[in-house]
């Protein structure tokens, strides 16, 4: 009886073991009726999808202040809860908080968000630049050597007066769309003309130094001295000693190539300069990373050679947004996308349905940020050709993402830390560009931009402050509004998902029609199971205004 009665709670407890769901980091994994794995905090995948980045950004915005008085994001890229991490700030820390604070702006028009881009850039301005007399002048060194210094002055690996180029390129971008985030009609000679005027000299030292290019030379190079000139080093430790290869290779200019155009279409700069660079940057793109899958490094903490996702995924976007410059497209996207399965792809989580991505060749551990920035440039593609044999996969790997982040905010890697780079700036923007291509996954309960042409200045909600919502129309009932926003250009194209379709738009005051053909200035309603989505078309103004 008793070896019965034994047999059965062996038994027993071998089944509860087997019942028992898998957990991953934070979370234990929840999974469809088919078995595949979905969020975890909602079914609905906009509903986790907006619960998770507004969780993320709330942790960074009220993350501890350091012992230099800083915020801890502005001195470390590892957060630690009960000590300081050693290391201080990651290569592109405060760029990719810009890129998806912009976004998060106009997807929520939380007004902390544009102070805290600001708040960033002012303090990089002033405490972050090589001189003016500096053999590379004008641009942004990504580290601080001191790490409680306030300043950054070099490279992590190799030290004081090192900076990388590809950084200074997209901080310039970031700068040249605060700049039109910021700008005012009222007040065109404001301090937001520093973000300008930085970008600008950014943009200046990368187009004097661009050359052509070879196989082992990318136009310009991964690290280098500002001071002297004097091209850095990988500092590879091998058998004999130091390896001495010289940091003159990357492919991540595609920050460094939109900075050209912006400046270019704003005739902002040295515009033919930035045309001859551009071109020549885009040249060697084509010729090589795109041929040879030599994407090379990305990562500052990396001491040797590696192909990184990041550099190949980012020139897929670059691609998909830029059209014109490639003829076969699409065929190269696809290239780009089956190099990274075939190199990074992970299938630790197969059995739920996914595939998910390492984050580089040298250290081939899945990223929350990697695996998002996948999904969104795949349904990016997906909305372009409307090819989706994809699609599940990229919304599983955002499924799988969010348990990379807990109840607070807190993200961080499978098997790994709490990154302030990858599970904030490099992980928010590639949620809110994915509803942007697939409006279906925004959350179907909430009014929320999520795509605009141009850069969205101001906008304020049916349930924020009413003041500012009346001082736009004085003929309408604030209570009509749902919501009201300020573009920087005035033509552009915005989309938007809201709980119901509006009785009226109004374009600078005046009403707009309804049209299905959106090459003429008007609006579009496409009915969901839950409101809808609306798409403006403006040709000749930018303050809008959403009524019930």
């Amino acid at each position: 009886m008793k070896i019965k009665l034994l047999l059965g709670l062996i038994l027993l407890s071998s089944r509860v073991s087997q019942a028992q769901p898998e957990r991953l980091i934070y979370h234990e994994i929840q999974t469809d009726e088919t078995g595949k794995i979905i969020p975890w905090y909602s079914k609905e995948p906009g509903k986790a999808y907006s619960h998770v980045i507004q969780s993320v950004w709330h942790f960074w915005d009220t993350i501890r202040v350091d012992m230099n008085g800083l915020p801890y994001y502005m001195n470390h890229q590892v957060w630690q809860p009960d000590y300081n991490d050693p290391r201080g700030l990651g290569g592109d820390q405060i760029q990719m908080a810009l890129s998806s604070w912009r976004l998060l702006y106009a997807y929520t028009g939380e007004m902390r968000l544009r102070e805290n881009m600001k708040f960033m850039a002012d303090y990089y301005i002033s405490h972050g630049f090589s001189s003016p007399v500096c053999k590379w002048p004008n641009i942004p060194y990504p580290y601080n050597t001191l790490v409680y210094s306030g300043i950054y002055d070099g490279d992590m690996v190799i030290g004081r007066d090192y900076t990388q180029p590809d950084k200074a390129g997209s901080l310039g971008i970031e700068f040249v769309r605060l700049f039109k985030m910021m700008s005012s009609e009222r007040y065109p000679n404001t301090t937001d003309r520093l973000y300008l005027d930085a970008a600008i000299g950014i943009a200046n030292t990368l187009a004097k130094k661009t050359i052509e290019g070879d196989e082992n030379n990318s136009p310009l190079p991964f690290k280098v001295n500002a001071l002297t000139g004097e091209l850095g080093q990988l500092l590879t430790s091998t058998r004999n000693g130091r390896d001495t290869t010289l940091s003159s290779y990357t492919s991540n200019w595609s920050g460094t190539m939109e900075l050209f155009l912006e400046l270019i279409k704003l005739n902002k700069g040295d515009v033919v300069l930035y045309q001859q660079a551009f071109d020549k940057i885009l040249a060697w793109m084509k010729e090589y990373p795109l041929k040879n899958n030599k994407w090379g490094p990305f990562f500052e903490d990396v001491p040797g050679w590696s192909d990184t996702q990041i550099n190949a995924i980012t020139f897929a976007q670059f691609m998909m947004d830029h059209q014109e410059y490639f003829p076969n497209w699409k065929k190269d996207v696809v290239g780009i996308f089956d190099w990274v399965y075939r190199i990074l792809g992970n299938k630790t989580w197969e059995k739920y349905g996914v595939i998910v991505v390492n984050e580089q060749t040298a250290y081939q551990v899945p990223g929350n940020s990697h695996t998002s920035r996948q999904a969104s440039a795949e349904l990016q593609y997906v909305a372009l050709t409307g090819d989706t044999s994809r699609k599940q996969n990229a919304i599983r790997q955002f499924n799988w993402a969010t348990y990379m982040v807990d109840f607070d905010g807190k993200n961080r890697y499978p098997r790994d830390q709490n990154w302030l780079t990858d599970g904030y700036g490099d992980y928010v923007r590639h949620f809110l560009r994915a509803m942007a291509a697939i409006p279906e996954l925004s959350p179907s309960d909430e009014d929320h931009i999520l795509s605009s042409s141009s850069v969205i200045q101001r906008v304020d909600y049916r349930n924020q402050t009413g003041a500012d919502l009346d001082r736009g129309d004085r003929n309408s009932n604030v209570n009509n509004i749902i919501l009201r926003y300020t573009a920087y250009d005035k033509t552009g194209t915005e989309q938007m998902h809201l709980l119901k379709k509006p009785s009226r738009v109004l374009l600078d005051r005046n009403a707009v029609n309804e049209t299905d053909d959106l090459s003429f200035e008007g609006y579009k309603w496409r009915p969901l199971r839950n409101g809808g989505i609306l798409t403006i078309n403006r040709i000749n103004g930018n303050v809008v205004t959403v009524l019930d």
